[in-house]
């Protein structure tokens, strides 16, 4: 069990109460390398012992893998403390190749009722399609997905990865508890139009990349340039020249946690979570020793100043790559 109880935040003003940071299993499905079953449960549980509650995973991760894993996790606890976030929709190949997606109302109804028996739950507490699907209305996405609400399988509906457009068709049809999009030190984006948006209609963010997968903290420092074995090769900003550039960025910060007596990552974390009391941040790891780790940058406390002062010093416009291969940041709705 964690020493640091997380203090607790609204979804925007339709959502469900959660902790100030949420868990993201996504790396617990081979994403960033094999990961051991039996750490990957103690992260989970240290997670829900912290009162992190908010555990954020994808029917797609692992093609089910990580659904059933979290269902296990969290099958001798409570429902009403754990906060199911799960995205849908999308469609991978055997290779895990990306196919596009699919959420037509009858796909919707579909992949819930298989996300709900891999969790082991009766309903779910945010359903999210994972991207916008071109070829669906936004409005026919979210009526779907409303059905289900009344019918008492899902709590609330949440997006991802969308822009303000979207957000305001979605959010016509029916209340939207909030976005899940990156946002970080080094992707900053949404600052320009969809969050100033999201505030205007009282939807919550919960942030992912926090850490920019791993870059914004001490475990690739030293690497100069080296490749990666695992995912994060196929991504720009982790390749040969730009990895390199990305982390004397990443050498700036470390100086500046060095100062406070902090890691690299609990000050990224801390400067995120000062964005505002709508923004939860997810986190994402294999061990309940680096969930303890992580979550201490709750307790980091930062005036305004501060939080200036650090991203001038990792000025976000001088991070080389995108935060996606260019393919998929042309899917992207909220890059358009």
């Amino acid at each position: 069990m964690t020493n640091t109880q997380i203090q607790t935040s609204r979804l925007g003003s339709a959502g469900p109460t959660v902790g100030r940071i949420g868990f993201g299993a996504m790396g617990l499905s081979g994403v960033y390398g094999p990961a051991d079953e039996t750490e990957s449960m103690a992260a989970i549980h240290a997670a829900l012992d912290s009162g992190a509650g908010l555990i954020d995973t994808g029917d797609f991760y692992g093609s089910g893998h990580n659904e059933m894993l979290v269902g296990r996790a969290i099958a001798d606890r409570p429902r009403e403390e754990v906060t199911l976030s799960v995205k849908f929709g999308a469609l991978l190949g055997p290779d895990i190749s990306w196919q596009g997606m699919d959420t037509r109302p009858a796909a919707v109804k579909n992949f819930l009722s298989y996300s709900l028996r891999r969790l082991g739950v009766d309903y779910i507490d945010v359903y999210r399609p994972a991207r916008l699907d071109p070829a669906v209305p936004i409005e026919d996405t979210i009526g779907a997905i409303a059905e289900m609400i009344d019918a008492g399988y899902v709590r609330h509906i949440g997006l991802s990865e969308v822009g303000t457009e979207t957000l305001r068709r979605a959010a016509a049809v029916h209340p939207i508890a909030d976005l899940q999009i990156e946002y970080s030190l080094f992707s900053r984006g949404i600052e320009a139009e969809i969050l100033p948006t999201c505030r205007e209609l009282g939807i919550g963010i919960t942030a992912y990349g926090v850490l920019s997968r791993g870059l914004l903290s001490d475990s690739l420092r030293g690497r100069d340039g080296a490749a990666l074995s695992d995912s994060r090769a196929g991504i720009p900003r982790f390749q040969g020249e730009n990895l390199h550039a990305n982390l004397k960025l990443v050498d700036t910060l470390a100086g500046l946690a060095q100062e406070r007596g902090v890691t690299t990552a609990q000050l990224a974390i801390a400067w995120v979570l000062g964005r505002g009391d709508d923004i939860v941040p997810l986190i994402g790891t294999r061990s309940a020793r680096r969930w303890a780790e992580s979550i201490a940058g709750a307790a980091i406390s930062l005036t305004p100043a501060e939080q200036a002062a650090i991203a001038e010093a990792v000025p976000a416009a001088a991070v080389i790559g995108s935060r996606y291969p260019e393919p998929m940041m042309a899917t992207l709705d909220s890059e358009r």
